[in-house]
Formats: structure tokens, C-alpha cells, sequence
């Protein structure tokens, strides 16, 4: 039987040194929650948070079906451990899961170069505004679907101001670029990073995303960075990051 886990201590081993920051915001019962095969002594585990679920352990069909009662989404993103458990998700979902190549990026907390992002912010153009988000910035963000999961996770403002952060950029009063804080752990944050439609290749995103790094290590938060195509890779480099691995995830709809 499926059941949340208690004492999350007692997934670790299952998921090991997976470097995966939601993973780590469920392990520290920050965000997100961990379901497992047996409370005592699992030998299977999921961590699920916002539109991510992560299975690691001893393939489970029952865990790879399991639905929590409070997940009314229809879209998820499930990410196998390994090739063992992809094959049950495809099992599983069928023609309902789609299988896609996501990018890791290097965990490097000292790469940054501050004069370099300090120059891409001087690249703001004219009649555009950056500012991070405060209270206004945070509902008008949940107002678009475009930009909702720039603050989706964090249930109000109040939470967002804890534990988020996130940088935009303002044309005419209205959100057209950002990047902000997906999810949370306890040393830093995921990033989710977005330009509406029609403001996009003006260079937009890389401003947010040098705004923000710069104000996560005036925290000394670590500003995580997972990739979902190609470009978001190219604009990670152009910020300093550095690649380092292409996976495998499935994209289901009808969750």
C-alpha cells in the first residue's frame, strides 16, 4: 500500500546522491511530499512537488500509479531513477507519456563572475523596468498562465516572501520577463525562468537570471538550474553555468 512517509529520513538511501533540488525540498519537508511502499522499511519511493514526480528504489507499478487525492493537475513530469522504472512508467502511462530528454546543469556554487552579470543587467533596454517581486509583482505573476509558476508553489505571498525569491522585468507596468524561484531547499533555490511570446531574443531572460543569482548569493543561497531544452542550456552557459548531462524523463498528460 502507498502511503506519505512519515520520517523522510528513511527514503535517503533510496534516493542517494540524486542531485535533484526537489527532491532535496521534499527529503527537508520544506515543499513537496514523499510517498513510499512501507512506512518501516521502503524499498520504493516518489518524491512529488509542483509538476515533478521522481521514483527511485525497487520498481513499483503501485507507486508509479499512485495519484496523491490533493494532486489535481492533469500534467507531470515523472523522472526514473533509472532505465528499470522508465520502462514501468511506459508500462504504465503508454501513449499517455511522452519520453524527453531534460539537461543537468553543474552544481557549482563559486563559478559565478559578478562584473559579468553585472554587465548583463546593464544591457536592460529602454522603457523596460527590473524589479524583484513583492507583493503586487507576486499576483500579477499568478494572473498569466505564462508566468504562474514563477510563484505557483508557494500557496500566498506571505510563503513566497519566506522562502522564494525572483527577479522581473516590467514593460508599461505589465510582467514580459522572469526568473524566480520554482521551488526552495534548504540552501538555495530551483529556478524557473520565462519571457512572454512576443518579448523574446531581446536578451530579457539573461537579466533576470543574472538579477537573481546575484541576489541568491547576497544570501548565500545556491541558485539551481535544470534545463528543458537546448536554449535554456545555451542561456545557462551565457550566465556561467556549465553543462553537464542529458536524462531521461516523461512528459504525461492525463496523470
Amino acid at each position: 500500500m502507498v502511503e506519505k512517509l512519515r520520517n523522510t529520513k528513511k527514503a535517503k538511501a533510496l534516493f542517494g546522491d540524486w542531485e535533484e533540488t526537489l527532491i532535496l525540498s521534499c527529503m527537508q519537508e520544506i515543499m513537496g511530499e514523499i510517498y513510499v511502499d512501507n512506512q518501516e522499511n521502503p524499498l520504493s519511493a516518489m518524491a512529488i512537488l509542483g509538476d515533478f514526480v521522481f521514483f527511485a528504489g525497487k520498481v513499483n507499478r503501485e507507486l508509479v500509479l499512485f495519484k496523491p487525492d490533493w494532486c489535481k493537475q492533469n500534467f507531470i513530469i515523472m523522472v526514473p531513477q533509472n532505465e528499470e522504472w522508465g520502462k514501468m512508467i511506459e508500462d504504465c502511462y503508454k501513449e499517455k507519456a511522452d519520453k524527453v530528454l531534460r539537461y543537468a546543469i553543474k552544481k557549482q556554487p563559486k563559478i559565478f563572475h559578478e562584473a559579468k552579470l553585472q554587465e548583463i543587467i546593464k544591457k536592460l533596454p529602454d522603457g523596460y523596468e527590473l524589479k524583484m517581486i513583492d507583493e503586487h509583482l507576486y499576483n500579477q505573476c499568478r494572473e498569466n498562465d505564462w508566468s504562474r509558476d514563477f510563484v505557483s508553489q508557494y500557496r500566498d505571498y506571505e510563503t513566497y516572501n519566506k522562502l522564494g525569491l525572483g527577479a522581473v522585468i516590467l514593460k508599461n507596468g505589465e510582467i514580459v520577463s522572469g526568473a524566480s524561484s520554482y521551488t526552495t531547499y534548504k540552501d538555495g533555490i530551483e529556478i524557473e525562468i520565462d519571457t512572454k511570446k512576443q518579448y523574446r531574443r531581446k536578451g530579457l531572460a539573461s537579466i533576470c537570471g543574472a538579477k537573481l543569482i546575484l541576489e541568491c548569493q547576497k544570501r548565500n543561497l545556491y541558485p539551481s538550474w535544470d534545463a528543458q531544452n537546448l536554449w535554456s542550456v545555451s542561456l545557462a552557459e551565457k550566465l556561467g553555468y556549465e553543462y553537464s548531462h542529458a536524462y531521461t524523463a516523461y512528459e504525461v498528460v492525463g496523470y
